[in-house]
């Protein structure tokens, strides 16, 4: 048997570890080629010199943004992107990150709500590291965006289009609801400050409709009701304005008007606390009550 000498045996040990990190180096390229197929979400796009690693688009979620002193909880539709530098492209120092899309945001005619490297923001998963909190209103819709830097080499980007849940409900569970506790609440999404009744709403009103005409002795009321946001008189008049734009759209379709009566209690009646962003959620109704 041939005598292996230990200068033999290492060379083959350095060649099989070369080996072993050839192919890890290979898979990894493999799977960010892959991955790198995400796109940039319709807001933002990614540094020069940045790829896209993964991502994930999410149609109705939940994320806490850091505000300062404690977390906004925005509720919508979420999109999240991580970017890593290109292999031998020049990466961007953290402050270059931070204030480009800083710019951006500022650029859409929103605001910096946070820049900075809080370390006592417990409510938020990426305490500790430095982020661009902001937020952009464009006509109806509003946008949350977080930009969180990991030293230049890689960054997440958090974007959440806020929405209010679509409420799925049928004529039949409405119906069922009325006659065991006289009302029901209705989560139905109208423009910001408007009794224009949006698009993915109509549905529920659909389904009112079609309650009012399986069951032709049944009148009901319409009451719109807000959270605290705003004056006590405006929150009253936008209330009634709303509930008199459910009921149109109710009539529109063939129900006679004499069964619907529109009422607004702006923020009179709240069913739970205005202080939070959740609360508010919930206060800004329209209820359906038999009469």
């Amino acid at each position: 048997m041939p005598i292996i000498s230990k200068k033999e045996v290492n060379m083959k040990n350095t060649y099989l570890i070369l080996f072993t990190v050839i192919l890890f180096l290979s898979g990894v390229t493999e799977v960010r080629a892959q991955e790198s197929e995400f796109k940039d979400t319709p807001w933002f796009s990614g540094m020069p010199n940045y790829a896209i690693y993964d991502g994930e688009d999410i149609e109705f979620d939940s994320y806490n943004f850091y505000n300062g002193k404690n977390c906004t909880t925005v509720e919508g539709r979420k999109f999240k992107r991580t970017y890593y530098v290109k292999e031998d492209a020049q990466k961007s120092s953290v402050i270059q990150v931070m204030r480009n899309y800083s710019n951006a945001i500022k650029g859409m005619g929103g605001t910096v709500i946070y820049e900075g490297m809080p370390q006592t923001a417990e409510c938020s998963e990426n305490n500790g590291l430095n982020m661009v909190i902001g937020k952009a209103v464009k006509g109806a819709d509003e946008l949350w965006v977080e930009v969180v830097t990991l030293g230049g080499d890689d960054y997440y980007l958090t974007v959440v289009l806020k929405e209010l849940m679509k409420q799925d409900v049928t004529a039949s569970s409405m119906f069922e609801a009325l006659n065991r506790d006289g009302h029901i609440a209705l989560y139905i999404n109208f423009d910001t400050g408007k009794s224009t009744i949006r698009d993915e709403s109509k549905p529920v009103i659909d389904q009112i409709v079609q309650m009012m005409k399986a069951n032709p002795d049944l009148k009901i009321g319409v009451e719109g009701h807000t959270d605290n946001v705003g004056t006590p008189a405006s929150n009253k008049t936008l209330s009634e304005a709303r509930a008199k734009s459910v009921v149109s759209a109710i009539v529109t379709q063939g129900v006679s008007a004499d069964r619907l009566n529109p009422a607004g209690f702006g923020q009179e009646k709240p069913i739970a606390d205005n202080n939070t962003e959740e609360g508010r959620a919930r206060n800004r109704r329209v209820e359906l009550v038999r009469k």
